[in-house]
């Protein structure tokens, strides 16, 4: 696994051996940061069930402020933070160990990115409400073509849908409720 474009550009990233995370393949990363290329400078990226972390080691190569990842499994955890190390990127970077939807009441981002495993579909709604909650205002979620998350989770809505053989993300922004209309101030005089 490499790191596609940015400062850091075909630098591979160490993975996990075996079956337990599922990395994003380097084709769906490129088509996301594609879509987000407008949007990613100086941001705050969150990756939720990180894996090895190559989803927000590649915001932060292209030019993310600060990264968090959101991972349960202890090695996987331990993968993420040997190639932020590999890379010099611990400064820049927080990682919590944990289930998803508890840690994400703490976490602040502009833009989240969450691709729980596919035979969880329980934990995409546990994660998009706390996403909602916390106010998260772009959240791009990972899922099989199997498998389809709802249109509205509170006040994020799906805007886009991008398929990729098996693989589909599903982009959800925040619905902005536009202000109620002034009255315009009288302009006679007294």
């Amino acid at each position: 696994m490499r790191i596609i474009a940015g400062e850091f550009r075909s630098r591979r990233l160490k993975s996990l051996p075996g079956l337990e995370t599922r990395p994003t393949p380097d084709r769906m990363r490129e088509t996301l940061f594609n879509v987000l290329a407008s949007q990613i400078a100086d941001c705050v990226f969150l990756d939720v069930y990180a894996g090895t972390g190559a989803v927000g080691i590649e915001a932060l190569s292209r030019g993310a402020r600060r990264a968090i990842f959101i991972e349960k499994n202890r090695a996987a955890v331990e993968v993420i933070r040997e190639n932020l190390a590999t890379l010099g990127l611990q400064r820049h970077a927080e990682v919590f160990t944990g289930k998803a939807a508890t840690v994400l009441e703490r976490a602040r981002a502009d833009i989240a990115f969450l691709d729980p495993p596919y035979e969880r579909s329980k934990e995409y709604a546990a994660s998009m409400t706390a996403l909602d909650q916390s106010e998260t205002p772009l959240v791009i979620v990972q899922h099989s073509s199997h498998f389809t998350p709802q249109e509205q989770y509170g006040d994020l809505r799906r805007y886009r849908e991008i398929k990729q053989g098996d693989n589909r993300l599903s982009f959800y922004q925040r619905r902005i409720i536009a202000p109620s209309p002034r009255a315009a101030p009288d302009s006679r005089q007294s």
